[in-house]
């Protein structure tokens, strides 16, 4: 495990939320070095992307490396032991490619899609 895991998310989202809080408390509970940053509340320099890329889908940063998708959520569940397993089946081959697909051609987009609809609700609600 490594001492600077940082994992970038909107907590503005239920479902990103709903999946990290649940992370962060397993974290904290074991005192698991990652740190859980919501992507409308922190200054966005260290990462080098915009709120609204980054919004798209999970990043993890871990030794200076970048990671994300399925990658970072295999970092994640790298670094807590409950999760092993989760990433070391999700790293196979077939399952890896497969999961990928998944994540990034319809999750992530419909989750998104979900996001710009809650903040266009937001914004036409504020007029």
């Amino acid at each position: 495990m490594t001492e600077d895991t940082r994992v970038l998310y909107n907590a503005d989202c239920p479902v990103c939320s709903f999946e990290i809080d649940h992370y962060a408390k397993y974290s904290e509970g074991r005192a698991l070095p990652i740190r859980f940053e919501d992507l409308n509340c922190i200054d966005m320099t260290d990462w080098g992307l915009s709120r609204d890329k980054a919004a798209r889908r999970l990043y993890v940063l871990r030794g200076g490396q970048m990671y994300s998708g399925i990658p970072a959520f295999i970092v994640l569940w790298q670094d807590m032991p409950r999760y092993h397993w989760l990433a070391r089946i999700v790293s196979l081959p077939g399952l890896h490619w497969l999961a990928s697909k998944a994540y990034d051609y319809a999750l992530a987009p419909l989750i998104y899609k979900w996001h710009l609809r809650r903040q266009a609700a937001a914004t036409s609600t504020e007029s």
